[in-house]
């Protein structure tokens, strides 16, 4: 069985929403310890709930900034009882801005952290291009429209849509994994328009993990290791991978924000090259208790119908159209002051996390391989490998 890189897309989209919506997040880690800004800014988010949204916007509040919040007030709409709180859906229904607009307010920056329709963006960013000096939008690693450069940077190519399928997308519902990364480019396209390239700062994001992250992609590894006992791990041990903690995208945002950048940055990590088998050992090295991992190779997990990112999640084997999937240049980004919590940190707290959901969650993760699978597929390993 072979993955294309649509059908990856479209497990990604399937797997945690679009663009982080609806991400839940029962429970966020305090922010550390903030400075207070030199200066206070008017930060319109658009979203705020999600899982860049509460650490970014915490991170906010203690740098003392004023934040106002434009959503549906449907995802973990409790949070931030006292914040301004503009509600609206921006597929159908942005009267609310319109209406501060046409009375004369202004943000000092948008931070947009929801947009994955360009009509959304043609619209909003339209509109507060009108009322703010600054926009940020957040995009999406899947813009780019070749997978299988190692080290691509922010000048690769993004993907093409034609105007006539755009048209075809009315709600998130019509994103698949085919027309997801082409019209995350086009949104990019019309914030840009819209604010110029002299006020807009572009993040392409990859896979968003940490706490507060709904769909298990990350999670399945802190808890499957927690777990201990006979652990499947896939492919080549030295097969990258690449990663963020929302905490630290969230947090420098708003550092983003503060200082006026703009540009186009891959907002990916860790710092350092990392291996799917650092990233084991050092969540590994998180717990005590009875464990081993035995890798299995990508050809035999592909037989036995065992997925990567979906099953075997972070991991994609860095192979033909894949090649550059985990390997991102991310120069620019740690130039621009992105920095990496460890990873210990992420996988601990990803636990708690993961711990503070009800059982019946818990009981069903969206993402990762089920024990009676891994169990299957490791005992036919053990058979290959000694016959």
């Amino acid at each position: 069985m072979t993955t294309s890189r649509r059908d990856f897309v479209q497990l990604s989209v399937l797997a945690g929403g679009v663009a982080c919506v609806g991400l839940a997040c029962s429970k966020q880690s305090e922010s550390p310890a903030a400075e207070t800004a030199s200066k206070k800014l008017k930060i319109l988010v658009l979203g705020g709930t999600g899982l860049i949204g509460p650490p970014m916007v915490e991170y906010a509040i203690a740098r003392g900034h004023e934040v106002t919040l434009f959503n549906r007030g449907k995802t973990n709409a409790d949070l931030f009882p006292n914040l301004e709180k503009l509600k609206g859906d921006r597929n159908d229904d942005i009267t609310a801005l319109e209406a501060e607009v046409a009375a004369g307010r202004r943000w000092d920056a948008v931070v947009d952290n929801t947009a994955s329709i360009p009509r959304w963006v043609t619209e909003s960013a339209g509109l507060l291009a009108k009322a703010a000096d600054y926009y940020l939008y957040t995009s999406s690693i899947s813009a780019y429209a070749d997978s299988s450069i190692p080290n691509a940077d922010e000048t690769a190519p993004v993907g093409q849509i034609s105007p006539e399928d755009e048209a075809k997308v009315l709600t998130t519902k019509d994103i698949t994994g085919e027309n997801y990364g082409p019209l995350k480019a086009r949104c990019e396209a019309e914030a840009r328009k819209a604010f110029t390239d002299q006020h807009t700062c572009v993040v392409r994001p990859g896979l968003i993990v940490g706490p507060g992250d709904y769909s298990d992609r990350f999670s399945y590894w802190p808890v499957r290791i927690y777990q201990g006992g006979e652990v499947m791990a896939p492919g080549n041990p030295s097969d990258p991978v690449q990663f963020i903690d929302a905490r630290d995208l969230g947090e420098w945002y708003i550092r983003l924000v503060e200082s006026g950048t703009t540009g186009t940055f891959n907002g990916v990590g860790p710092r350092s090259p990392m291996s799917v088998s650092g990233m084991l050992y050092g969540i590994r090295a998180t717990v005590d208790n009875d464990i081993s991992f035995t890798w299995v190779d990508a050809d035999f997990l592909a037989e036995h119908e065992v997925q990567p990112w979906m099953h075997m999640t972070v991991w994609v084997p860095p192979t033909e159209e894949y090649a550059g999937f985990s390997t991102s240049n991310i120069d620019r980004a740690i130039e621009a002051g992105l920095t990496f919590r460890p990873l210990a940190d992420t996988a601990v707290a990803t636990m708690e996390y993961w711990n503070s959901l009800d059982e019946e969650r818990r009981e069903k993760p969206k993402a990762g391989c089920p024990a009676e699978l891994e169990g299957k597929v490791l005992e036919a390993w053990r058979a290959k490998e000694s016959s």
